[in-house]
């Protein structure tokens, strides 16, 4: 079993990491936001607490949360316009540091793909990295569901990004990072998992993660020891 020190180790010499976007990179949860928006928040956050705790499977709970909700095009322009997603503190200077250190970064959401760019652009991700579900609407923008054929909408479709991103990219070691129990499961095949409560503590998470994090601090600190010891390192006595 994978202990913290292994996973902190894992984190520090990661070629990618893959973060999932709502309660993690955004305070938010996007499809509840968009209930609301339209109408119908209640019920759908209902839906989420269920779908994030794991007792409804991911599909499940995606199909009947949109069956409530039927979001036109006109409503998902409209929420990100006047509610835009709020980026969760240290995300984008944890972003920026991951960079720097030229480490892929991923947004792997069951959420929205419209939404999930949006927080993208403003982390300086490409768009190429983003893996989230597509919303479908006919000509005049009523909803007209979502696209079954993407990865993020199946159970488990984390963990299939993430060997797909291992096949085509060849990455020796991926970190997955986020709040639920849909993130949990994707490791394996991701190489460590890391449980994020700065925003929602899922108590199923919070007990089986073997690094439970509250603030991205934690990570940037864990970074910088690791810079430190690099730059001794480099010393010449």
């Amino acid at each position: 079993m994978t202990c913290q020190s292994e996973i902190k180790k894992i984190f520090r010499s990661a070629d990618a990491v893959c973060f999932d976007v709502d309660s993690t990179v955004i305070k938010e949860e996007g499809i509840d936001e968009l209930a609301k928006f339209c109408g119908v928040g209640d019920a759908v956050a209902e839906m989420t607490r269920r779908a994030m705790g794991g007792s409804l499977t991911f599909r499940a709970a995606l199909t009947e949360r949109l069956a409530l909700i039927r979001p036109s095009r006109e409503q998902v322009q409209a929420l990100i316009t006047e509610h835009p997603p709020r980026l969760t503190e240290g995300i984008k200077e944890l972003v920026s540091r991951l960079h720097h250190r030229n480490v892929q970064v991923f947004l792997i959401s069951g959420g929205f793909r419209s939404i999930v760019e949006h927080v993208a652009t403003k982390l300086d991700i490409p768009l190429t990295n983003v893996y989230a579900n597509r919303l479908k609407f006919y000509f005049n923008g009523e909803y007209a569901g979502f696209d079954e054929t993407q990865l993020t909408a199946e159970s488990g479709g984390k963990g299939k990004v993430i060997g797909l991103l291992k096949e085509k990219f060849g990455f020796k070691k991926i970190v997955m990072i986020g709040d639920g129990a849909t993130d949990m499961e994707a490791c394996p095949p991701a190489d460590a998992f890391i449980g994020f409560g700065g925003n929602v503590t899922r108590q199923q998470v919070k007990e089986k993660a073997k690094w439970y994090i509250h603030d991205f601090e934690e990570l940037l600190r864990e970074l910088d020891n690791d810079s430190i010891k690099m730059n001794h390192n480099d010393i010449i006595y």
